[in-house]
């Protein structure tokens, strides 16, 4: 199955580089930026990131504009400054197909 990973980002140089290096999996990557005022867009697109503007404001609006323009059958949703990790991706991927779970949702609070 096809993954398309979305991320919302404003001003997030100094850790979307990261962040997608981090996914683990073949995906397509879709940064839905906020008129960064940074190289956050640059950054993204030098890591083979499709890159969406998206002016309005606002986390949800982000990623709904990443979801309508996401081509995979699974969408991963992560943040653009390490909040999540990335990492773990693929075995959630995986457990998703295994187990045939239509969602999975996680929280950065609890320890993995």
């Amino acid at each position: 199955m096809k993954v398309s990973v979305v991320i919302p980002t404003i001003n997030e140089e100094s850790s979307i580089g990261s962040v997608i290096d981090e996914i683990p999996i073949k995906a397509e990557i879709i940064v839905v930026d906020s008129n960064s005022k940074d190289k956050t867009v640059e950054i993204a697109k030098s890591k083979g990131a499709k890159i969406i503007n998206e002016p309005r404001l606002g986390y949800g609006r982000a990623y709904k504009t990443g979801f309508e323009n996401a081509t995979g059958d699974i969408i991963v949703t992560l943040d653009g400054d390490l909040t999540y990790p990335a990492y773990k991706i693929k075995e959630f991927v995986e457990m998703l197909e295994k187990e045939k779970l239509d969602f999975i949702t996680c929280d950065r609070l609890t320890k993995l």
